[in-house]
């Protein structure tokens, strides 16, 4: 930011008089650097830091956390971070992407991405690197600006919110792997932890603060709307966020299983009203 400085320049000159002079002198200091646009592609984060990378194919799911595959013939277990229901995704036979666990672990894998052949996209499906992935946006100027600085896991009334951006915005992230009408739809069941984090969003801007809500797209879909229908509390807080001046800011990633990568793939706006 360039900041004015003005000067005052007393002349005393050997009749006795005074006068006066006004001086401006602009300082140019560098801006922050902006990328509104972020490329395409982009990569966010790389799945092979998780282990290594196999493919096989989903049979069943006992509890929310484990996942019975098929790998290379063998039954094998996983572990299955995402706690949402998942309906249309985990479905029997559907080819999935897992990494091998340690042996010290009780699962033989974790779910990393399954296959949606109807749509030509594979669907991330492991919300423990959500923050990782978001933290790489964030810092490549996802929300329109290069940060200063970025701390994860702030305190925030009686919850933890996911990040803070420069020492005065308040973002919290959800990530959407369900889509309905062609639309991106949090959540898949109703949640509510995930209505605690936007009050204290709501909270934080009645205090003076900035506050975001930033939203993951895990699937190649135009636009974001809350789940009315599978929770009409978490869309009615949503509103109220936006209407208290909560800041909305979306964005796509797509899983590329042949690079092992997550990469940025556009911007994810808020559905029109009409739309909804």
């Amino acid at each position: 930011m360039s900041r004015f400085f003005l000067f005052l320049i007393i002349n005393y000159p050997a009749a006795g008089a005074f006068s006066f002079r006004f001086a401006l002198f602009l300082e140019n200091r560098p801006t922050l650097p902006h990328n509104k646009d972020m490329e395409n592609n982009m990569e966010l984060f790389d799945l092979k830091k998780l282990g290594k990378l196999v493919f096989g194919e989903f049979i069943s799911r006992p509890n929310r956390f484990v996942g019975k595959i098929g790998i290379d013939g063998h039954f094998a277990s996983c572990h299955i971070a995402d706690t949402g229901r998942l309906k249309e995704i985990l479905t029997e036979g559907r080819r999935i992407m897992v990494a091998e666990n340690p042996p010290r672990l009780k699962t033989d894998y974790r779910l990393i991405a399954c296959e949606m052949p109807e749509t030509g996209e594979w669907v991330l499906i492991n919300t423990s690197i959500h923050t990782h992935i978001a933290r790489t946006a964030i810092r490549n100027g996802v929300l329109g600006f290069i940060p200063e600085t970025l701390r994860p896991e702030i305190k925030a009334g009686n919850s933890r919110l996911d990040f803070l951006v420069n020492n005065r915005l308040y973002i919290e992230l959800k990530g959407t792997n369900l889509v309905l009408n062609s639309q991106c739809r949090f959540p898949d069941a109703p949640t509510t932890r995930g209505r605690r984090h936007l009050e204290e969003l709501i909270q934080l801007k009645k205090e003076g603060k900035d506050a975001m809500i930033l939203i993951l797209g895990l699937r190649n879909c135009p636009c974001f709307v809350p789940n009315r229908e599978m929770d009409p509390a978490f869309a009615a807080t949503f509103q109220k966020a936006l209407g208290s001046g909560v800041q909305y800011h979306g964005f796509r990633i797509k899983t590329d299983t042949a690079a092992g990568k997550i990469l940025f793939n556009g911007n994810l706006p808020i559905c029109p009203e009409k739309a909804q």
